[in-house]
Protein backbone atom coordinates (compact mmCIF):
# COMPACT_ATOMS: atom_id res chain seq x y z
CA UNK A 1 0.00 0.00 0.00
CA UNK A 2 1.61 3.27 -1.24
CA UNK A 3 1.78 5.73 1.62
CA UNK A 4 -0.62 9.39 0.84
CA UNK A 5 -1.24 12.63 2.43
CA UNK A 6 -4.63 13.44 3.58
CA UNK A 7 -4.36 17.25 4.37
CA UNK A 8 -4.98 20.10 2.53
CA UNK A 9 -2.49 22.75 0.46
CA UNK A 10 -4.47 25.48 0.32
CA UNK A 11 -5.67 25.34 4.01
CA UNK A 12 -3.09 28.04 5.92
CA UNK A 13 -3.02 27.83 9.50
CA UNK A 14 -6.05 29.46 11.59
CA UNK A 15 -5.78 33.68 12.28
CA UNK A 16 -4.48 34.95 15.93
CA UNK A 17 -7.63 34.68 18.39
CA UNK A 18 -6.09 38.28 18.59
CA UNK A 19 -6.97 39.01 15.03
CA UNK A 20 -10.84 37.61 15.52
CA UNK A 21 -11.38 40.00 18.93
CA UNK A 22 -10.04 42.73 16.37
CA UNK A 23 -12.16 42.42 13.67
CA UNK A 24 -15.33 41.97 16.14
CA UNK A 25 -14.05 45.48 17.41
CA UNK A 26 -14.06 46.90 13.90
CA UNK A 27 -17.17 45.49 12.84
CA UNK A 28 -19.07 46.34 15.86
CA UNK A 29 -17.88 49.65 15.26
CA UNK A 30 -18.70 49.95 11.64
CA UNK A 31 -15.81 52.16 11.31
CA UNK A 32 -14.40 50.19 7.93
CA UNK A 33 -13.18 53.17 6.08
CA UNK A 34 -9.17 54.03 6.80
CA UNK A 35 -10.02 57.71 7.49
CA UNK A 36 -13.38 57.01 9.88
CA UNK A 37 -12.13 58.38 12.97
CA UNK A 38 -12.32 61.07 14.95
CA UNK A 39 -9.55 63.71 15.85
CA UNK A 40 -6.96 62.89 17.40
CA UNK A 41 -7.64 58.69 17.03
CA UNK A 42 -5.38 56.56 14.72
CA UNK A 43 -7.10 53.70 12.74
CA UNK A 44 -6.31 50.40 12.28
CA UNK A 45 -4.68 50.92 9.28
CA UNK A 46 -2.22 53.88 10.51
CA UNK A 47 -0.82 51.42 13.60
CA UNK A 48 -0.69 48.84 10.73
CA UNK A 49 1.33 51.15 8.52
CA UNK A 50 3.68 52.32 11.63
CA UNK A 51 4.57 49.17 13.44
CA UNK A 52 5.25 47.72 9.89
CA UNK A 53 7.49 50.05 9.37
CA UNK A 54 9.57 50.01 12.18
CA UNK A 55 9.30 45.94 11.82
CA UNK A 56 10.80 46.69 7.92
CA UNK A 57 12.79 49.37 9.57
CA UNK A 58 11.50 51.40 6.89
CA UNK A 59 10.65 55.16 7.35
CA UNK A 60 7.57 55.04 5.80
CA UNK A 61 5.02 52.46 4.92
CA UNK A 62 1.21 53.20 3.07
CA UNK A 63 -1.25 49.77 3.18
CA UNK A 64 -3.25 49.44 0.37
CA UNK A 65 -5.88 47.16 -1.41
CA UNK A 66 -3.08 44.43 -3.03
CA UNK A 67 0.38 43.88 -3.32
CA UNK A 68 -0.51 44.91 -7.47
CA UNK A 69 -1.98 48.36 -6.17
CA UNK A 70 1.47 48.74 -4.59
CA UNK A 71 3.86 47.98 -7.74
CA UNK A 72 0.70 50.31 -9.80
CA UNK A 73 1.67 53.33 -7.19
CA UNK A 74 5.55 52.45 -7.01
CA UNK A 75 5.34 52.76 -10.38
CA UNK A 76 3.64 55.77 -10.77
CA UNK A 77 5.71 57.67 -7.98
CA UNK A 78 8.60 56.69 -9.42
CA UNK A 79 7.57 58.58 -12.84
CA UNK A 80 7.20 55.65 -14.98
CA UNK A 81 4.84 57.11 -17.69
CA UNK A 82 3.30 55.51 -20.41
CA UNK A 83 5.75 53.95 -23.33
CA UNK A 84 8.09 53.76 -20.97
CA UNK A 85 10.54 50.40 -20.84
CA UNK A 86 10.75 49.02 -17.34
CA UNK A 87 12.68 45.70 -16.55
CA UNK A 88 11.59 42.80 -14.50
CA UNK A 89 12.26 39.13 -14.29
CA UNK A 90 11.37 36.75 -17.02
CA UNK A 91 9.98 34.40 -14.36
CA UNK A 92 7.65 36.06 -12.33
CA UNK A 93 3.68 36.05 -11.16
CA UNK A 94 1.54 37.47 -13.91
CA UNK A 95 0.67 40.69 -11.72
CA UNK A 96 4.19 41.57 -11.96
CA UNK A 97 3.97 42.46 -15.62
CA UNK A 98 0.43 43.28 -15.21
CA UNK A 99 1.46 45.83 -12.87
CA UNK A 100 3.66 47.59 -15.58
CA UNK A 101 1.13 47.23 -17.95
CA UNK A 102 -1.85 49.16 -16.11
CA UNK A 103 0.35 51.90 -15.89
CA UNK A 104 1.23 51.62 -19.58
CA UNK A 105 4.44 51.14 -20.08
CA UNK A 106 6.37 48.35 -21.49
CA UNK A 107 8.17 45.06 -19.91
CA UNK A 108 11.43 43.87 -21.11
CA UNK A 109 11.97 40.88 -19.72
CA UNK A 110 15.35 39.62 -17.99
CA UNK A 111 16.62 35.90 -18.43
CA UNK A 112 16.97 33.91 -14.93
CA UNK A 113 19.43 31.43 -13.51
CA UNK A 114 18.54 28.03 -13.17
CA UNK A 115 18.34 29.14 -8.93
CA UNK A 116 15.26 31.52 -9.78
CA UNK A 117 17.05 34.62 -9.94
CA UNK A 118 17.20 37.43 -12.04
CA UNK A 119 20.73 36.55 -14.51
CA UNK A 120 23.09 39.41 -14.03
CA UNK A 121 24.57 39.37 -17.46
CA UNK A 122 21.60 39.75 -19.17
CA UNK A 123 20.34 42.24 -16.35
CA UNK A 124 23.72 44.34 -17.64
CA UNK A 125 23.32 44.11 -21.51
CA UNK A 126 19.59 44.88 -20.98
CA UNK A 127 19.79 47.64 -18.91
CA UNK A 128 22.24 49.18 -22.01
CA UNK A 129 19.89 48.02 -24.82
CA UNK A 130 16.15 48.65 -23.82
CA UNK A 131 17.19 52.77 -22.36
CA UNK A 132 14.81 51.40 -18.83
CA UNK A 133 15.58 53.85 -16.06
CA UNK A 134 13.28 51.13 -13.75
CA UNK A 135 13.89 47.69 -12.61
CA UNK A 136 10.68 45.87 -11.31
CA UNK A 137 12.92 43.13 -9.29
CA UNK A 138 10.22 40.32 -8.39
CA UNK A 139 12.19 38.00 -5.79
CA UNK A 140 9.65 35.39 -6.98
CA UNK A 141 9.26 32.24 -4.85
CA UNK A 142 11.42 33.82 -2.36
CA UNK A 143 14.53 33.42 -4.14
CA UNK A 144 16.68 36.09 -3.87
CA UNK A 145 19.45 37.21 -5.98
CA UNK A 146 22.50 39.44 -5.43
CA UNK A 147 21.42 41.97 -4.02
CA UNK A 148 24.79 43.78 -3.77
CA UNK A 149 26.18 43.27 -7.21
CA UNK A 150 22.25 44.47 -8.58
CA UNK A 151 22.33 47.69 -6.81
CA UNK A 152 25.97 47.96 -8.44
CA UNK A 153 24.64 47.64 -12.14
CA UNK A 154 21.75 49.97 -11.63
CA UNK A 155 23.13 53.08 -9.52
CA UNK A 156 25.94 52.81 -12.18
CA UNK A 157 23.34 53.34 -14.94
CA UNK A 158 20.70 55.59 -12.64
CA UNK A 159 18.26 52.74 -13.02
CA UNK A 160 15.27 52.83 -9.96
CA UNK A 161 14.75 49.70 -8.04
CA UNK A 162 11.31 48.72 -6.98
CA UNK A 163 11.47 45.17 -5.17
CA UNK A 164 8.59 43.33 -5.37
CA UNK A 165 8.57 40.99 -2.60
CA UNK A 166 5.27 39.61 -2.32
CA UNK A 167 7.09 35.77 -1.40
CA UNK A 168 9.74 37.63 0.41
CA UNK A 169 8.10 39.34 3.83
CA UNK A 170 10.95 38.43 6.21
CA UNK A 171 13.74 37.19 4.02
CA UNK A 172 17.16 38.53 4.06
CA UNK A 173 20.21 39.31 2.02
CA UNK A 174 23.45 39.71 4.14
CA UNK A 175 20.92 40.50 6.97
CA UNK A 176 19.43 43.30 5.36
CA UNK A 177 15.63 42.79 4.94
CA UNK A 178 14.41 42.33 1.32
CA UNK A 179 12.79 45.27 0.52
CA UNK A 180 15.14 48.09 1.59
CA UNK A 181 17.22 47.89 -1.05
CA UNK A 182 15.24 49.55 -3.79
CA UNK A 183 13.90 52.87 -3.67
CA UNK A 184 10.06 50.70 -2.92
CA UNK A 185 9.74 47.74 -1.16
CA UNK A 186 6.07 46.28 -2.47
CA UNK A 187 4.18 43.59 -0.11
CA UNK A 188 1.30 41.57 -0.19
CA UNK A 189 -0.98 40.33 2.16
CA UNK A 190 -3.58 38.20 0.09
CA UNK A 191 -4.11 34.35 1.88
CA UNK A 192 -1.04 32.51 0.13
CA UNK A 193 1.28 35.19 1.51
CA UNK A 194 3.06 35.62 4.67
CA UNK A 195 0.64 37.33 6.09
CA UNK A 196 -3.40 36.57 5.67
CA UNK A 197 -5.75 39.51 5.03
CA UNK A 198 -7.63 37.96 1.94
CA UNK A 199 -6.27 40.72 -0.44
CA UNK A 200 -3.95 43.08 0.93
CA UNK A 201 -0.75 45.18 -0.06
CA UNK A 202 1.77 47.32 1.86
CA UNK A 203 4.49 49.87 -0.50
CA UNK A 204 7.75 50.97 1.95
CA UNK A 205 10.49 53.45 1.08
CA UNK A 206 13.24 55.89 2.73
CA UNK A 207 12.10 58.17 0.08
CA UNK A 208 9.86 61.36 1.67
CA UNK A 209 8.91 62.82 -1.47
CA UNK A 210 8.21 59.35 -3.71
CA UNK A 211 5.97 58.30 0.01
CA UNK A 212 4.03 61.25 -0.23
CA UNK A 213 2.99 61.06 -3.92
CA UNK A 214 1.87 57.12 -2.87
CA UNK A 215 -0.41 58.51 -0.38
CA UNK A 216 -1.84 61.29 -2.18
CA UNK A 217 -2.40 58.44 -5.09
CA UNK A 218 -3.69 56.04 -2.96
CA UNK A 219 -6.14 58.32 -2.18
CA UNK A 220 -6.15 60.16 0.71
CA UNK A 221 -8.85 62.96 0.40
CA UNK A 222 -6.32 65.20 1.76
CA UNK A 223 -6.73 62.90 5.16
CA UNK A 224 -2.84 62.43 4.52
CA UNK A 225 -1.84 63.60 8.09
CA UNK A 226 -3.73 60.50 9.31
CA UNK A 227 -1.28 58.20 8.17
CA UNK A 228 0.82 56.42 10.53
CA UNK A 229 4.73 55.95 8.66
CA UNK A 230 4.22 59.43 6.69
CA UNK A 231 6.84 61.97 5.64
CA UNK A 232 6.04 65.59 6.79
CA UNK A 233 3.01 68.25 5.84
CA UNK A 234 6.01 69.76 3.34
CA UNK A 235 6.26 66.89 1.18
CA UNK A 236 2.55 67.03 0.15
CA UNK A 237 2.33 70.72 -1.05
CA UNK A 238 2.68 69.70 -4.74
CA UNK A 239 1.56 66.04 -4.11
CA UNK A 240 -1.82 66.77 -3.32
CA UNK A 241 -2.61 68.94 -6.69
CA UNK A 242 -0.54 67.03 -8.97
CA UNK A 243 -1.29 63.61 -7.98
CA UNK A 244 -4.46 61.55 -9.24
CA UNK A 245 -6.61 59.59 -6.31
CA UNK A 246 -6.43 55.82 -8.06
CA UNK A 247 -8.42 54.49 -5.19
CA UNK A 248 -6.43 52.11 -3.43
CA UNK A 249 -6.94 52.13 0.23
CA UNK A 250 -6.82 49.56 2.81
CA UNK A 251 -9.78 48.78 4.98
CA UNK A 252 -9.47 49.07 8.40
CA UNK A 253 -10.44 45.20 9.09
CA UNK A 254 -7.96 44.31 6.88
CA UNK A 255 -5.34 46.22 8.92
CA UNK A 256 -6.87 44.79 11.79
CA UNK A 257 -6.55 41.39 10.76
CA UNK A 258 -2.89 42.10 10.29
CA UNK A 259 -1.34 43.41 13.25
CA UNK A 260 -1.83 40.52 15.51
CA UNK A 261 -0.23 38.51 12.29
CA UNK A 262 2.48 41.10 12.55
CA UNK A 263 3.77 40.72 15.89
CA UNK A 264 3.92 36.66 15.20
CA UNK A 265 5.92 36.79 11.66
CA UNK A 266 9.41 36.19 12.82
CA UNK A 267 8.20 33.21 14.16
CA UNK A 268 6.28 32.21 11.38
CA UNK A 269 8.84 32.95 9.14
CA UNK A 270 11.13 30.45 11.64
CA UNK A 271 8.17 27.85 11.28
CA UNK A 272 8.17 28.11 7.06
CA UNK A 273 11.61 27.52 6.76
CA UNK A 274 11.81 24.79 9.28
CA UNK A 275 9.12 22.69 7.26
CA UNK A 276 10.99 23.42 4.06
CA UNK A 277 14.34 21.96 5.13
CA UNK A 278 12.54 18.64 5.94
CA UNK A 279 11.31 18.54 2.50
CA UNK A 280 14.27 19.89 1.12
CA UNK A 281 16.50 17.87 2.37
CA UNK A 282 15.20 14.64 1.39
CA UNK A 283 14.93 15.70 -2.40
CA UNK A 284 18.17 16.74 -2.50
CA UNK A 285 19.27 12.95 -2.37
CA UNK A 286 17.65 12.62 -5.26
CA UNK A 287 20.12 15.12 -7.39
CA UNK A 288 20.62 14.88 -10.47
CA UNK A 289 17.41 13.98 -11.62
CA UNK A 290 15.59 16.26 -9.87
CA UNK A 291 17.37 19.85 -9.30
CA UNK A 292 16.69 21.81 -5.92
CA UNK A 293 16.85 25.90 -6.50
CA UNK A 294 20.17 26.87 -4.13
CA UNK A 295 20.01 29.82 -1.90
CA UNK A 296 23.08 32.15 -2.79
CA UNK A 297 25.45 32.86 0.05
CA UNK A 298 24.11 35.41 2.36
CA UNK A 299 20.24 35.20 1.26
CA UNK A 300 18.26 33.63 3.79
CA UNK A 301 14.67 32.96 1.90
CA UNK A 302 11.26 32.01 3.63
CA UNK A 303 10.03 28.84 3.14
CA UNK A 304 7.17 29.00 2.82
CA UNK A 305 6.81 27.10 -1.00
CA UNK A 306 9.36 24.45 -2.29
CA UNK A 307 10.52 24.55 -5.94
CA UNK A 308 12.08 21.75 -7.82
CA UNK A 309 13.28 20.87 -12.02
CA UNK A 310 13.48 17.78 -13.55
CA UNK A 311 16.22 18.51 -16.19
CA UNK A 312 15.46 17.11 -19.37
CA UNK A 313 12.18 15.47 -18.87
CA UNK A 314 9.19 16.11 -21.80
CA UNK A 315 6.21 17.69 -21.50
CA UNK A 316 4.12 14.49 -21.00
CA UNK A 317 6.53 13.01 -18.26
CA UNK A 318 6.15 16.26 -16.09
CA UNK A 319 2.34 16.06 -16.16
CA UNK A 320 2.76 12.36 -14.92
CA UNK A 321 4.50 13.46 -12.28
CA UNK A 322 1.95 15.69 -11.62
CA UNK A 323 -1.14 13.43 -11.95
CA UNK A 324 0.89 10.33 -10.07
CA UNK A 325 1.44 12.76 -6.81
CA UNK A 326 -2.32 14.04 -7.07
CA UNK A 327 -3.41 10.40 -6.61
CA UNK A 328 -0.81 10.14 -3.79
CA UNK A 329 -2.49 13.45 -2.34
CA UNK A 330 0.31 15.59 -3.04
CA UNK A 331 -0.48 19.12 -5.25
CA UNK A 332 2.12 20.29 -7.19
CA UNK A 333 1.94 22.99 -9.58
CA UNK A 334 3.92 23.17 -13.23
CA UNK A 335 5.20 25.83 -14.96
CA UNK A 336 5.73 24.39 -18.41
CA UNK A 337 1.79 23.97 -19.08
CA UNK A 338 1.08 25.04 -22.92
CA UNK A 339 -1.93 27.03 -21.58
CA UNK A 340 -2.19 29.90 -18.29
CA UNK A 341 -2.58 27.84 -14.97
CA UNK A 342 -3.69 29.63 -11.98
CA UNK A 343 -0.56 30.66 -10.33
CA UNK A 344 1.92 29.25 -12.65
CA UNK A 345 1.33 31.29 -15.72
CA UNK A 346 4.71 32.04 -17.91
CA UNK A 347 5.85 34.79 -20.05
CA UNK A 348 4.58 33.27 -23.13
CA UNK A 349 1.19 33.34 -21.81
CA UNK A 350 0.98 37.18 -21.63
CA UNK A 351 -0.13 38.50 -24.49
CA UNK A 352 -0.78 42.23 -23.53
CA UNK A 353 3.39 42.73 -23.96
CA UNK A 354 5.48 42.56 -26.66
CA UNK A 355 6.52 38.23 -27.09
CA UNK A 356 10.13 38.09 -26.08
CA UNK A 357 12.88 35.38 -26.48
CA UNK A 358 13.84 33.72 -23.39
CA UNK A 359 15.49 30.60 -23.92
CA UNK A 360 17.16 30.34 -20.93
CA UNK A 361 14.32 31.01 -18.56
CA UNK A 362 12.42 28.49 -20.80
CA UNK A 363 14.74 25.96 -20.61
CA UNK A 364 14.23 26.32 -17.07
CA UNK A 365 10.75 26.88 -16.08
CA UNK A 366 9.51 23.93 -18.56
CA UNK A 367 10.28 21.39 -16.45
CA UNK A 368 9.61 23.80 -13.07
CA UNK A 369 7.85 22.46 -10.13
CA UNK A 370 6.23 24.76 -6.95
CA UNK A 371 4.65 23.25 -4.27
CA UNK A 372 3.04 25.22 -0.90
CA UNK A 373 4.26 24.62 2.77
CA UNK A 374 1.48 25.77 4.99
CA UNK A 375 2.15 26.57 8.58
CA UNK A 376 -0.96 24.17 9.02
CA UNK A 377 1.46 21.29 8.33
CA UNK A 378 2.93 19.32 11.02
CA UNK A 379 6.69 17.36 10.98
CA UNK A 380 5.20 14.29 10.08
CA UNK A 381 2.77 15.68 7.60
CA UNK A 382 6.43 17.42 5.90
CA UNK A 383 8.26 14.05 6.59
CA UNK A 384 5.48 11.97 4.74
CA UNK A 385 5.08 14.57 1.25
CA UNK A 386 8.86 14.14 1.36
CA UNK A 387 8.51 10.41 1.40
CA UNK A 388 6.01 10.21 -1.22
CA UNK A 389 7.49 12.99 -3.37
CA UNK A 390 10.78 10.82 -3.47
CA UNK A 391 9.05 7.55 -4.30
CA UNK A 392 7.35 9.30 -7.01
CA UNK A 393 10.02 11.32 -8.57
CA UNK A 394 12.51 7.98 -7.88
CA UNK A 395 9.42 5.87 -10.30
CA UNK A 396 9.51 8.84 -12.79
CA UNK A 397 13.72 8.52 -13.41
CA UNK A 398 13.44 4.23 -13.11
CA UNK A 399 10.41 4.57 -16.05
CA UNK A 400 12.34 7.67 -17.94
CA UNK A 401 15.51 5.69 -18.08
CA UNK A 402 13.79 2.49 -19.65
CA UNK A 403 11.77 4.53 -22.21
Amino acid sequence: MHKRFSGSFTQQSALPEASLRAAERVLGSAALHRYQTDDGQQSETACLEQEFANWQGADYCLAVASGGQAMQLALRAAGVAIGDPVLTNAFTLAPVPGAIRAVGAAPVLVEITRDLVIDLDDLEQKVKSSGAKVLLLSHMRGHIPDMTAIMQIVQAADVTVIEDCAHTMGATWQGEKSGNFGTFGCFSTQTYKHMNSGEGGLLTTGDPTLAAKAIIMSGSYMNYDRHGAMPGPMYFADAKYDCPNMSARMDNLRAAILRPQLERLDEAVAGWNQRAKLIAEKLLGLSPYVYCPKALDGAMRVGSSIQFCLPGQTAAQCQAVVRDLATRGVEVKWFGHAEPHGFTSQHKHWRYMDAQSLPQTDEVIQTLFDMRVPLSFDEADCLLIADILVEVLQAQAIAGEAA
